[in-house]
């Protein structure tokens, strides 16, 4: 009976929070990809990362989808943490930096001169972004930035000439670059692997429901191939219900470019390069008190049967 009853039930995926870069797991569900891989996927909404995490440790869901840098802090905290990241999906960072004026030129030292308004709904972009800075002998501390706005408010503001550059992520940036409004500065993704986006689940599920994740890590790769080579359009006719005030043709925009940088991971393995930069980034940023080793928060065995089965 127990065999059965983990088979039968669904695993419950907590959303982190809506945001477009996470278009390969709104695809997954929405196409069908984790059904013909054979696991049924439950997916619940969240209004925010906290909340999703809080419910993971509480055994409300049984995976969610986030940044290393929530299980690497939860780790810090509670050397005991059970998180664990177990199938990449968004390999790179997905925020630029989109400036009023063209900067063909741009260097980092140029945030010293200009009024940057930072990202504060989630702390990854600035840890990131602060790390760039640093590893460009630029003081982040000197930079002119505020803090305490919303992306949308931010996007408002460097339209009104209130500030000189925003950091953001599609579909901001599009929409700003799209009406002439802003450019592209820098997009952090060309910066190379950071591991941004997994799925997480807690120790004791990765083995007692291996087979189901490792069905949903199969739904997940055969996603990401396909993110690679279908048509823009195609991918947002199917996850364009999760964003509907997006219009159609912007949606398509956004997938293109982010596929240009490399966004998507070309598989669901977890890369060491990856982890190593987010970990080093979080390092210089403080928000980290010790090292935290690789193997501690990340399992990548299961990817890799997964894949090569």
């Amino acid at each position: 009976m127990g065999l059965c009853y983990d088979r039968c039930m669904a695993i419950v995926l907590s959303e982190n929070f809506r945001a477009l870069f996470y278009a390969p797991f709104y695809a997954a569900h929405a196409s069908g990809a984790f059904t013909r891989a054979g696991v049924e996927v439950e997916l619940r909404p969240s209004p925010d990362p906290l909340e999703a995490a809080r419910a993971l440790r509480a055994g409300e869901v049984d995976v969610m989808w986030g940044g290393p840098l929530r299980v690497m802090i939860a780790r810090d905290k509670d050397p005991g943490s059970d998180l664990v990241c177990f199938c990449d999906v968004v390999a790179r960072d997905p925020f630029f930096i989109v400036g009023a004026k063209p900067r063909p030129d741009f260097k980092f030292a140029d945030l010293l001169s200009v009024k940057l308004a930072t990202v504060s709904e989630v702390p990854t972009p600035w840890v990131c972004l602060q790390d760039d800075l640093r590893r460009a002998g630029v003081d982040p501390a000197k930079v002119d930035r505020i803090t305490d706005k919303s992306m949308g408010e931010n996007e408002t503001a460097l339209r009104e000439g209130k500030v000189d550059a925003v950091q953001v992520f599609q579909p901001y940036a599009e929409n700003l670059v799209s009406t002439g409004a802003g450019t592209i500065w820098n997009a952090a993704a060309d910066r190379g692997l950071t591991a941004y986006t997994t799925l997480v689940t807690r120790r004791g599920l990765l083995g007692d429901r291996a087979d189901d994740l490792a069905r949903m890590i199969r739904g997940m790769d055969a996603t990401l191939k396909w993110f690679a080579t279908a048509p823009s359009l195609e991918i947002v006719d199917v996850v364009q219900s999760f964003f509907p005030s997006v219009p159609r043709d912007l949606f398509a925009a956004c997938i293109d470019r982010y596929r240009t940088l490399g966004l998507w991971g070309p598989d669901p393995v977890i890369r060491r390069e990856g982890y190593d930069r987010l970990h080093a980034a979080m390092r210089s940023s403080g928000i980290l008190s010790r090292d935290i080793a690789f193997d501690d928060v990340v399992d990548t065995e299961l990817a890799r049967h997964a894949i090569g089965a």
